[in-house]
């Protein structure tokens, strides 16, 4: 599996439609913010306004903490941005942290840059002019500390190279964001709105950094980066802070019952956030061949043959079916 959210190849596979599937690959939260019924017609008629795009830059800047000497751009979704920064970066290697999103290392390698794989920040080597960092990590939840990414990118700044810190998950905990480092290090902060906010179709992101690291990106985006409809509805959700307090805790409980689920299936917890868990188990393989048989939908991943990655199941009946596709 190369992503997961897309059932493509799973009906084709193992047939049913799309409603038939537990669909448990991605990282996305069940529960979306609740989209007004009735958009204003004119959103849907005309260009998005420098007023409305301000407007939804405001209140990210309060949701995601970004400190004043700081700047704040939106883009169609975070994978825009994976895919344009490298660039716009300075010419050099680009060190890794992984396992881990397989996307970032595929955009530096295609704008020239020689990739390092690394375990962690602090293995990064001297021949590095830029890092990337999932933080916290997809698929196994590491988080690094706000020391460990001040030192990376201290070294940097005298390489004249970026630390990319990639923060798609970091919305369940709000303590884990770097944004405060922007101000006085290279630091470029990505913010993914869809997966905790559940409304990953809407194709909405952000970066955040020194206000020149994100004019070049602002630019390099061009007008009207995000459309009208994810303006409106983005400025409403990130601003709903009482929605998003419920539900990190609700999300938080159905994490623990998932895991209640999987260890008693025979899995060790190996990790995650809670929106996601990563589990081992020396059958993980054949376990996903048997899951799918049963339109159950996880992450599998071609570099470790026993870990299988769950997102959460939207309800007591998902919970219940998987149990009981895993005790067959």
């Amino acid at each position: 599996m190369k992503h997961g959210g897309d059932l493509t190849d799973a009906i084709a596979c193992h047939g049913g439609a799309p409603g038939s599937w537990l669909d448990l690959s991605t990282g996305i939260n069940p529960w979306s913010w609740p989209i007004p019924q009735h958009l204003p017609e004119s959103v849907w008629q005309r260009l998005p306004s420098r007023a409305e795009t301000q407007a939804l830059l405001e209140v990210a800047r309060k949701t995601y903490g970004v400190p004043d000497g700081a700047d704040i751009a939106a883009a169609g979704g975070t994978q825009a941005l994976i895919q344009s920064l490298p660039y716009l970066a300075a010419p050099g290697p680009v060190a890794i942290v992984g396992p881990t999103y397989s996307e970032h290392a595929l955009a530096w390698r295609n704008a020239g840059h020689p990739v390092i794989e690394i375990d962690n920040l602090d293995s990064c080597p001297e021949s590095a002019v830029h890092a990337v960092v999932v933080n916290p990590n997809n698929p196994d939840g590491r988080v690094t500390d706000h020391a460990a990414l001040t030192r990376i990118a201290a070294q940097l700044k005298g390489r004249g190279g970026w630390l990319v810190v990639d923060e798609a998950f970091a919305d369940v905990d709000p303590a884990i964001s770097a944004a405060a480092l922007c101000t006085d290090w290279p630091v470029l902060i990505l913010r993914s709105f869809g997966k905790f906010y559940g409304l990953a179709g809407l194709r909405l992101g952000f970066a955040i950094g020194a206000p020149d690291m994100i004019d070049r990106i602002a630019g390099a985006l061009g007008p009207w980066p995000c459309s009208g409809p994810a303006l409106l509805i983005g400025t409403a959700a990130l601003g709903d802070r009482p929605w998003a307090d419920h539900t990190r805790g609700k999300l938080e409980q159905q994490a623990h019952k998932l895991d209640e689920v999987l260890v008693k299936a025979g899995f060790t917890i190996a990790g995650g956030t809670p929106l996601f868990r990563l589990a081992r188990h020396p059958h993980a393989s054949k376990l996903h061949a048997a899951l799918a048989r049963r339109h159950i939908w996880c992450r599998s991943f071609d570099w470790a043959d026993d870990l299988l990655r769950f997102g959460l199941p939207p309800d007591a009946v998902g919970l219940d079916r998987l149990a009981v596709a895993l005790s067959d």
